[in-house]
């Protein structure tokens, strides 16, 4: 069961809460375009044993509402609506897990929240833009790392002209297979069942369609790449060898400008959570949670 929040006037977000009430929070920030119901149920079965876990719908993904048409919004936005939630679940301080899009914008909470993070972890996360003002080592070495896979361009070309129904579904699947990547065996029919039941629950009118609101949402305000040699807090890094989106430099440029963060390295991960690794990536994060709990007491 889930229960809705109001963010701001107008605009409902669907949470989902699991395991005891008095647990520490850790709060999941999916990526773009992608309901709270992606993280599987077992890695969030495994974090709940020691923690209260809570997900949550962006906007426009799921059964939260659909606004972007009307109402144009930017990144910086959803990494308000993450704080927003953090308060509707009376979470003075969490532990915050963000994958992808939710990486960038766990990173904007790093920067500008640092008070209500106990500890940040990110995975097939790109790194905040660097400024374009000035020269700057660090800048010109955000500059320099890769973009997305070549195959992946491609098929979202193909998914930003109007589509829906089966032809949707079909490429979404398929943007799946290349998430994957070539290390694990591809389950189509289980992700294939996953869209089916997603396209079911979400909210009529909202993503993700096309090239998804997500993709067309303002960037303004995501170029501090600069700042992130200031966090402080504990902050656990993922690498993802098969990425294909973000591709594992930024996992390690990450690393190195954060300081103090841990760099750990998931074999055969992709841009999903795989069966094969949410076991070790749920060990890995309960790991730098108690680290990051036992130093803060």
């Amino acid at each position: 069961m889930g229960r809705y929040v109001e963010v701001e006037s107008g605009i409902r977000l669907w949470v989902q809460e699991h395991g005891a009430e008095d647990a520490p929070v850790l709060l999941l920030v999916m990526g773009a375009n992608s309901s709270g119901l992606t993280w599987p149920g077992q890695f969030v079965a495994e974090l709940a044993r020691h923690h209260r876990v809570v997900r949550y719908d962006h906007r426009d993904t799921g059964r939260s509402t659909a606004s972007f048409d009307r109402a144009p919004y930017g990144l910086v936005d959803l990494a308000r609506d993450a704080v927003a939630v953090l308060d509707a679940v009376e979470a003075p301080r969490a532990h915050v897990v963000g994958m992808s899009m939710g990486g960038m914008l766990t990173q904007l909470l790093l920067l500008d929240h640092p008070e209500r993070l106990l500890s940040a972890a990110l995975f097939c996360a790109q790194a905040l833009p660097a400024p374009t003002a000035y020269e700057h080592p660090l800048v010109a070495a955000r500059a320099a790392l890769p973009g997305p896979d070549e195959r992946l361009r491609r098929l979202w070309e193909r998914m930003a002209a109007p589509h829906g129904g089966a032809e949707e579904i079909a490429l979404r699947v398929e943007q799946w297979r290349l998430y994957n990547g070539s290390v694990l065996p591809f389950e189509e029919e289980k992700f294939r069942r996953m869209e089916e039941r997603l396209a079911r629950g979400r909210t009529p009118g909202s993503g993700p369609s096309g090239s998804g609101p997500h993709t067309r949402a303002s960037q303004a305000g995501l170029a501090r790449a600069d700042e992130l040699a200031r966090v402080r807090t504990p902050t656990l890094i993922v690498e993802a060898p098969q990425d294909p989106v973000v591709p594992p430099a930024h996992a390690r440029w990450l690393a190195g400008t954060l300081p103090g963060a841990r760099l750990a390295h998931v074999p055969g991960m992709g841009h999903l959570l795989h069966p094969a690794v949410t076991a070790r990536l749920a060990g890995e994060i309960l790991a730098h949670t108690a680290a990051a709990s036992g130093a803060a007491r």
